[in-house]
């Protein structure tokens, strides 16, 4: 017989251990598309104390819809590591390009992220931050439900050695630190600089090579480098996001190693 009581049950004492284990933390991530899931896989890897909170149900940001709702993604040599380290198939499509089909490649960033320990909080939207000490040192998370439903709820929290902004377009976090708290990015123009028109080149080039710390504790990765500095955007070719993924995850690793 199943006792509907012994499955709830199971189900909050499961989801609290998880919730309470991601209070306190090495990195949190903001965002779930596939430079915050490489990321988080990686970091998890490197058995560091890793959440990642998605707003939305389901992780994989705009990878899922491939191009125009057309469900391939195209990488170039360079990303091939990476999809071999997550185990996503892949097959030439011309000279130097790559496909994968966009439902596998999404699925498969989310299994092996999983698997290696990563922890997603979805439905749980960031919507502000911790600072302390002329750092960022936390993020502020509510039920994305809440806030549609315009409930006026107080939201928790949750500490983290390093915060990475890995919102895409929007760049929501480093958004916060601009217009909330008034202060100046490690960007050109101190701000967040916004998207310039289509050039996969430039933008695949800019994601990666600008990946890093945007202001203390904070780092930006994926399609929210391109709108913190300025750079182009790229449509569906998923290198540079998943390279820039692997990169902050490094870069993050190399920080909280050397501070032990």
């Amino acid at each position: 017989m199943i006792s509907d009581v012994a499955v709830s049950r199971a189900i909050t004492e499961k989801y609290f251990e998880k919730l309470k284990a991601a209070l306190e933390l090495d990195v949190a991530i903001v965002g779930a598309g596939p430079a915050g899931m490489v990321a988080g896989g990686y970091l998890a890897e490197a058995n560091k104390r890793v959440a990642l909170f998605e707003s939305k149900l389901s992780t994989g940001g705009g990878m899922w819809g491939g191009g125009n709702l057309m469900s391939e993604i195209v990488v170039r040599e360079d990303a091939l590591p990476i999809l071999e380290d997550f185990g996503i198939r892949y097959e030439t499509a011309e000279d130097g390009y790559y496909t994968a089909d966009s439902v596998h490649a999404a699925a498969a960033l989310a299994y092996r992220a999983t698997a290696n320990g990563l922890t997603v909080l979805n439905a749980c939207r960031v919507e502000d931050i911790m600072y302390a000490g002329d750092r960022v040192c936390g993020v502020v998370f509510i039920s994305s439900p809440v806030l549609a439903a315009g409930l006026h709820v107080d939201p928790i929290t949750a500490s983290a050695r390093v915060v990475v902004d890995a919102t895409g377009h929007p760049a929501e976090v480093a958004h916060v630190l601009v217009d909330k708290m008034g202060l100046e990015l490690r960007s050109p123009t101190g701000r967040v600089a916004g998207e310039r028109s289509m050039c996969a080149e430039r933008a695949e080039q800019l994601v990666v090579e600008k990946t890093g710390e945007i202001y203390p504790g904070l780092y930006a990765a994926g399609m929210a480098v391109a709108a913190v500095h300025g750079g182009h955007r790229m449509g569906p070719i998923f290198g540079g996001m998943l390279r820039s993924g692997k990169r902050v995850a490094e870069m993050i690793i190399e920080e909280l190693d050397g501070d032990e």
